[in-house]
């Protein structure tokens, strides 16, 4: 099997991190993966924002908390999250989002790298307090937030064992 095949199948989602920090050289080919992603029309509409500021990790987490109606930490102490941004003028943003987040825990996994991704962006970048956000990290124009993309090291037991892959979830027409 390939070690891409591998990967693919290796990676699991992380709910629990230690307090280490992804390395700026391993941080920076994740988001070179994520901007390799495939787009509709190759048009390239998604931005990244990189955050490993605590303070603005701990703002995010409060504001995805809220939105699920909770106080708890959404991000697991994760201690980098890349926010996935895309152009809603396209009819592919979404899609295009989450080609970016699958190349991003992709790639992690495959430096050794724990990530999950956590919903609720579109809801936060919705938001006055989002849009406030954006401004003060200079990122201009109309945006839908698809995901973040959390990365950090799984603490004991942050990654669970792969489930069964379910039957008949494929049909060949020959």
């Amino acid at each position: 099997m390939s070690e891409f095949i591998d990967t693919l199948e290796s990676r699991r989602s992380c709910r629990k991190y230690t307090d280490q920090s992804v390395e700026p050289e391993k941080l920076q080919q994740i988001v070179d993966a994520g901007l390799w992603a495939a787009s509709g029309m190759g048009r390239q509409g998604t931005h990244l924002v990189v955050v490993t500021d605590p303070d603005t990790v701990a703002e995010l987490s409060r504001m995805n908390a809220a939105i699920m109606g909770s106080e708890g930490d959404p991000f697991y102490g994760a201690k980098t999250v890349i926010v996935v941004l895309s152009n809603p003028a396209n009819a592919t943003c979404v899609e295009d989002g989450a080609l970016v987040m699958g190349n991003l825990m992709a790639a992690a996994h495959s430096l050794g790298v724990a990530s999950c991704w956590i919903h609720r962006a579109k809801e936060e970048f919705e938001s006055e307090e989002g849009k406030a956000l954006l401004a003060k990290w200079g990122v201009e124009g109309e945006w839908r937030g698809v995901g973040h993309c959390i990365l950090g090291y799984a603490d004991e037991g942050g990654e669970k064992p792969a489930v069964e892959r379910l039957a008949g979830r494929v049909t060949y027409v020959k």
